[in-house]
């Protein structure tokens, strides 16, 4: 290519005589003998010269537009042609800038985006550098734009740079200016320095710890021992003059503000004071001395012969006059002899026997997983354990045996569950424990079929339960002789227990059996008799149309129904007759009318008569009857002016007013009034009562119940006449009022309540249903605490409820505070679990009124008030009276310390073991022999200060 500006000359070594130079298809230079004529768009800028030898044509100042293809055409002998390209001018150094803020990236976090920008140039190609590395597209690096656009993914602390691009066309090349990203990262490749390196450091020693971690920006670090932040600081931790108490396991706990991310290290610190004394147990140092007499050179140590040398558990001190042996074994158990060397003699001392104690462990019970009531069953419990453990035997919370063998039985249900063997060493003081699951399986002692809910009516829902006691498995049922199986009306639960039929038929009269088993035994029910109920179905009336005044008119009516119907005979409305036959009186007059014959089924619910009464719902109409003549009848209802409506109208010359349907709201007093030109009457007022109802029912009751409780039930429903109301529990009809109080709650009342309200006039009936479910009761509630509350120390109390419930929550100072909270600052920290609160640490700022609120499905139970007073101290210990005393003289020394409760004292002189006197007061002459340093330990609970 060349650049725009130059000048280019094209030569052919080849003359023409009669020709032309050509720019794409377009004359430029025409040439003919003697001369040549260049085009006017180029006359400026073409400089053409042809000879018999070569033709050469010059271009000065090219521009981009003159990029194509330039042709030598001699008309009679060749055609050669050459293709220019003509290109912007020298790349300008390009520009680099970052999407992304370089001073803000969190590695893995962040995507960085670089834009190489160039402000002169064409045909472009990028290459980016990172270092003096190129950069390649792969998983987590993009490149766009051509290459102009860098796109680094999920960026790492290896993407930092320098980043530049390298930007070249034909013509030229130029490197963009570095960028630097700040990528923060960390902390990680933690670790932990501690100065001396010691396995157990010494009482009085000090001690550096220092952490590193590779951060940027670097990390903040807290130090923490056991869990517990110490307040402390910075990269290194001082610890001078430790005691045994500073033992514990340190962290360093680093944080990078930036990419808020956390790492930690951690060492165990053990500090190990004088040993006055030795016990030899397992997980504890052994530590034997040789007290030698003389000169000594050298000292060897032997176990049962053998010659002991120094390995990772034990250790030779004091020219090996002491050995130490750390995590004692079985394998140490042994006679142990020293032998002392000097250049004359050697010694060796008398054996010194060790015994080493262990367990238990290895724990074993020997029992049977299933047995039946009624029997007896050994379980036995093993251990390997020096010296041997002692044996308890737990179930449930009950101590129940301390022998290694437990002799059950006889067995019952309730027998079934966890047993719990647990064996404790004096000696090493420990204990472990394992158990074993016993079910105790008893034989099937019931089985019975009963109705569940509403009795069997034809075309309803009809259900039976097999009730059955004993440990059950399964349950299989019978129709007649043969196994009955689900089909399109008879449906079986998932465990058998219940058959329903949707719906009951006729067809399905018949003998049911249900028989329950288990893997041992095996019983059938009782039969149980189906007999659907039905009916009445439509009446039909015996009995004549006509009557001689005096006689005696007998009606009879019948109506199939299962069980029988209940009939009532009604004339003009009222009832005259509770049997299916009625006798009237000596018959009047006024006797003739509508006698009407209704049928109800009291099971089924339904009845049925062979005229309409006023029921809601139904077609009704209201006769005015005038004798004489009559221009206008107009109908009044309770004095009021009756007018028609979309339910109301009148016919026959308003003769007749026709509810259809009829409402209980056109209960009411009516009156016709007839009038003429003359005169007017009005009717005496005619009663119209609207029967209707039961509307829907509502019960009043509980959901759930604590057994030995009564539960109460108020069903209600709008009706008229007043409906008659019963409640029925597992078929069984257990009140016949709208009020229903249990009996003292137990297990087996939990189900399904049923309240049925009836009206016998409109035939109607509703019900609605209560589950009641009977939960154990919460028989108490209270607070325990298992330790001490010592300040300082972790303390938990704990809500100990006898019986089931669904949540515990917690009031301090009649305060209210949910489960699973947490509460820190100005001095408190607890954390609320469950039926714990956990103070991590307890302090005298807890002091207070502790109550824990215990909810069950039936309500709220609370304990009484737990008062925590937090044990503190000895928070300063002083010893008051003289440094110097005249000799002879009686010294007394009298000792001190702020505590809750009061401490106990031990006298100590000189950093001797031996105890001089306990109390807080001590007293001696002043003698050579007492002169010393006077120590008095103040002891509280297992917290010693001196």
């Amino acid at each position: 290519p060349l650049p725009v500006g130059k000048n280019v000359t094209l030569f052919s070594q080849a003359g023409v005589s009669v020709g032309a130079w050509m720019f794409n298809t377009t004359m430029i230079v025409m040439i003919f003998p003697g001369n040549e004529i260049i085009s006017n768009d180029w006359r400026n800028r073409l400089i053409s010269n042809t000879t018999t030898n070569y033709s050469s044509l010059t271009i000065t100042s090219m521009r981009v537009e003159d990029s194509g293809v330039y042709t030598l055409q001699d008309v009679n002998l060749f055609q050669a042609q050459l293709t220019l390209s003509v290109q912007a001018g020298n790349v300008i150094v390009p520009a680099l800038s970052t999407i992304a803020n370089p001073a803000n990236l969190v590695e893995y976090n962040d995507t960085a985006i670089l834009s190489c920008s160039v402000s002169n140039g064409s045909s472009l190609s990028y290459v980016w550098l990172n270092g003096s590395s190129v950069v390649t597209a792969s998983g987590d690096v993009q490149l766009s734009d051509g290459g102009a656009t860098l796109t680094l993914v999920s960026i790492t602390h290896n993407n930092e740079g320098p980043f530049r691009c390298n930007v070249s066309n034909g013509i030229s090349n130029e490197i963009s200016p570095p960028v630097h990203l700040n990528i923060s990262y960390g902390p990680r490749n933690t670790t932990m320095m501690i100065m001396p390196m010691e396995y157990i450091h010494r009482t009085g020693s000090n001690i550096t710890l220092s952490c590193s971690a590779a951060s940027s920006p670097p990390a903040k670090i807290q130090w923490m021992v056991d869990g517990v932040s110490l307040n402390m600081f910075g990269p290194q931790l001082q610890l001078m003059g430790v005691k045994e108490k500073a033992s514990g396991n340190y962290q360093c706990l680093f944080h990078n503000t930036v990419t808020s991310r956390f790492a930690t290290a951690t060492a165990m610190i053990r500090i190990q004071g004088k040993i006055f004394f030795v016990i030899v147990s397992v997980d504890f140092s052994l530590k034997m001395h040789c007290a030698v007499t003389g000169s000594v050179d050298s000292i060897h140590w032997f176990r049962n012969g053998q010659l002991i040398s120094p390995d990772n558990r034990t250790l030779f001190e004091d020219g090996n006059k002491t050995v130490i042996i750390n995590l004692v074994q079985l394998s140490d158990e042994g006679d142990y002899q020293c032998q002392a060397f000097n250049y004359v003699s050697n010694v060796t001392s008398s054996p010194y026997r060790v015994q080493v104690n262990y367990g238990p462990m290895n724990p074993v019970i020997t029992e049977p997983s299933m047995a039946l009531t009624g029997t007896y069953k050994i379980l036995n419990c093993s251990w390997a354990s020096h010296p041997p453990s002692h044996i308890s035997w737990y179930f449930g919370d009950s101590l129940v045996a301390n022998t290694s063998n437990l002799t059950i039985g006889p067995l019952t249900l309730n027998m079934s569950g966890k047993y719990i063997c647990m064996a404790f060493n004096n000696v090493t003081g420990k204990n472990s424990t394992a158990y074993t699951m016993l079910t105790v399986l008893a034989p099937v002692t019931k089985a019975s079929i009963k109705i569940v809910g509403s009795q069997p009516i034809l075309n309803h829902t009809f259900t039976l339960a097999c009730e059955t006691a004993g440990m059950v498995e399964s349950i299989t049922w019978t129709h007649g002789q043969f196994p009955l199986y689900a089909d399109n009306t008879r449906n079986l639960s998932m465990d058998n227990t219940t058959l329903t039929f949707d719906p009951v038929m006729k067809s399905d009269n018949g003998h049911y059996q249900c028989v329950a088993s288990n893997p041992l035994s095996m019983l059938t029910s009782e039969i149980f008799m189906l007999n659907v109920f039905y009916g009445p179905e439509m009446p039909v009336i015996m009995g004549p149309n006509l009557a001689k005044t005096g006689d005696n008119v007998t009606l009879s009516c019948s109506a199939p129904s299962n069980p029988p119907g209940i009939y009532k005979w009604l004339f003009n409305g009222s009832v005259v007759a509770n049997t299916s036959v009625y006798i009237t009186p000596p018959f009047t007059s006024d006797m003739s009318g509508m006698y009407t014959c209704v049928v109800y089924n009291n099971i089924t619910g339904e009845n049925k008569s062979l005229i309409d009464l006023a029921l809601e719902g139904n077609y009704y109409n209201l006769t005015c009857n005038v004798t004489g003549h009559a221009e206008h009848v107009y109908w009044m209802k309770n004095d009021e002016l009756l007018h028609e409506d979309n339910r109301i109208v009148f016919s026959m010359d308003n003769k007749t007013v026709i509810f259809n349907p009829l409402d209980h709201n056109d209960t009411g007093y009516y009156q016709c009034k007839a009038i003429n030109s003359l005169s007017n009457l009005t009717s005496t007022p005619h009663k119209l009562l609207v029967n209707y109802g039961p509307e829907t029912a509502v019960i009043d009751g509980p959901a759930f119940a604590e057994i030995g409780q009564a539960a109460v039930f108020n069903c209600s429903a709008e009706s008229i006449p007043p409906s008659q109301f019963s409640w029925w529990f597992n078929g069984l009809e257990v009140a016949n009022s709208s009020v229903f109080i249990t009996d003292s709650l137990t297990f087996n009342m939990s189900g399904v309540y049923t309240c049925v309200a009836f009206n016998d006039v409109t035939g109607k009936n509703t019900t609605i249903s209560r589950m009641l479910t009977v939960i154990e009761a919460i028989e108490s509630v209270m607070i325990r605490n298992n330790t001490v509350p010592i300040n300082s120390a972790n303390f938990t109390l704990t809500c100990e409820v006898t019986g089931p419930y669904d949540r515990i929550d917690w009031m301090i100072d009649n305060a209210y505070h949910k489960a699973n909270t947490s509460m820190a600052g100005a001095g408190i920290s607890y954390h609320i679990e469950n039926n714990t609160i956990h103070f991590t640490p307890v302090t005298i700022s807890h002091d207070g009124t502790y109550k824990c609120i215990v909810t069950n499905l039936a309500g709220v139970h609370k304990s009484p008030p737990y008062v925590l007073l937090v044990n503190y101290g000895p928070l300063s210990v002083n010893i008051d009276g003289p440094y110097v005393a005249p000799a002879s003289s009686t010294v007394s020394l009298t000792c001190s310390a702020d505590s809750r409760p009061d401490c106990d004292f031990c006298w100590y002189i000189n950093n001797q073991a031996l105890v001089l006197k306990t109390g807080p007061v001590i007293t001696f002459p002043a003698t050579e022999e007492n002169v010393g340093t006077y120590i008095c330990m103040a002891t509280f609970l297992l917290s010693p200060y001196i």
